[in-house]
């Protein structure tokens, strides 16, 4: 199968009543006395997102700002592909894939189309959900890695019609861009990534006194998150369908897996951050 169709997002108004009511039905944790965010997700914390979620977010209003843009659905090596395709206009225009990481989505692309798309800077976009996310779910099967996703997004940018284009990820895009450099090599103008977490990898004996004060920071950094930051990848990597079942059942437990990551890179990006809300960013 080779065709592109034409999607939207409709979401049946019974799954959001079942939302809502789960949400209500939440069984909390009672927290530890005078542990915080070191501890994971404070209980007040996400009651108070999850209430926010089940009665003050308009998921309407978010999905017609979504299915304001063109959207389609292709199949590439049996897994269904979703994306964004978003054409500036401009015969001279470079086509441009964006793609995102976990736990973002293609959403988080939303507030650049204007300006990458603007006519003094054109660019054609391409926003894949990668396999596994999103309306690209569910997966067809395991092998689904980094350079697979890659192979896939060359096609679907082959079947677009595009014979030159550019690609920028990050967190797992920031793997996923460099493998389409590598899978097709003809092809791609040039990657751009951000947010990768392992920017910096020294291997084997490191004698931190030959680093640079960068490398330190960055050297630190690593260490700290294989420390305390890395139980979520431990999971996913070994064992993402036992984490599947209670994450699919509870959407409080979805949010605040989801909350958590979101939480610790705001503070990892600034260090004085010193709380968050649950309707804005973490603040400094």
């Amino acid at each position: 199968m080779t065709d592109v169709r034409e999607f939207r997002i409709e979401i049946p108004d019974d799954e959001l009543v079942d939302l809502r009511d789960r949400l209500a039905r939440t069984r909390w944790s009672v927290p530890l006395p005078g542990a915080g965010w070191e501890r994971g997700v404070p209980t007040d914390f996400l009651r108070e997102l999850a209430d926010h979620w089940a009665t003050g977010y308009d998921w309407r209003a978010a999905e017609a700002e979504i299915n304001a843009y063109p959207q389609y659905v292709t199949e590439i090596d049996g897994q269904r592909i979703h994306f964004l395709h978003v054409r500036s206009g401009s015969p001279d225009a470079l086509p441009l894939v964006l793609l995102h990481g976990w736990p973002g989505s293609f959403v988080e692309f939303l507030d650049v189309i204007s300006a990458l798309t603007d006519p003094g800077d054109p660019f054609d976009l391409v926003i894949p959900s990668l396999p596994g996310f999103g309306f690209s779910a569910p997966l067809s099967g395991p092998g689904w890695d980094s350079r697979r996703m890659a192979t896939a997004i060359a096609e679907l940018m082959r079947r677009l019609g595009y014979r030159r284009y550019g690609a920028q990820g990050g967190d797992f895009g920031a793997f996923v861009a460099p493998d389409l450099g590598r899978v097709d090599p003809e092809h791609v103008a040039g990657v751009h990534v951000n947010a990768a977490t392992l920017g910096f990898i020294p291997y084997g004996q490191v004698d931190v006194s030959e680093l640079t004060p960068g490398e330190r920071t960055r050297y630190d950094r690593m260490q700290a998150f294989l420390g305390e930051g890395n139980g979520y990848f431990q999971i996913q990597a070994t064992r993402p369908q036992t984490i599947a079942h209670a994450l699919t059942d509870s959407p409080a437990g979805l949010l605040a897996w989801i909350a958590e990551k979101f939480w610790s890179g705001a503070t990892a990006a600034s260090p004085t951050a010193t709380g968050c809300s649950p309707t804005s960013r973490c603040t400094g």
